[in-house]
């Protein structure tokens, strides 16, 4: 159990996918993704669902990240946010996104 304090103190908002590059350099199929934050500004997120998305399905997607974690080096690439997604039992990754499309960057409570 975690207080929820704990909690808070995850930032995830609201993004949108503008960029999407394949990585052949990642140890998993995986997309180098830029995803805009609005006033938080672009960053950079390697996201391994390459096998279930591809480049125009992901590209103008809305997806939520953790936006708070130190960036993570993945191969040569710099990951500066965690796109969620929810993993199936089959391991299939389905990204996390909002019904509705609202304020990038909204932060998530």
């Amino acid at each position: 159990m975690i207080a929820i304090t704990d909690f808070q103190k995850v930032e995830m908002r609201v993004g949108k996918i503008v960029d999407v590059q394949d990585f052949p350099e990642a140890r998993n199929p995986s997309y180098k993704l830029q995803v805009d934050f609005g006033p938080f500004g672009i960053k950079r997120s390697s996201a391994a669902v390459q096998p279930w998305y591809s480049k125009p399905e992901l590209l103008g997607r809305h997806v939520i990240a953790v936006t708070n974690f130190p960036p993570r080096q993945i191969g040569p690439f710099m990951s500066e946010v965690l796109c969620l997604g929810a993993v199936q039992s089959d391991g299939r990754v389905v990204l996390l996104h909002p019904d509705v499309e609202g304020e990038l960057g909204a932060r998530i409570a």
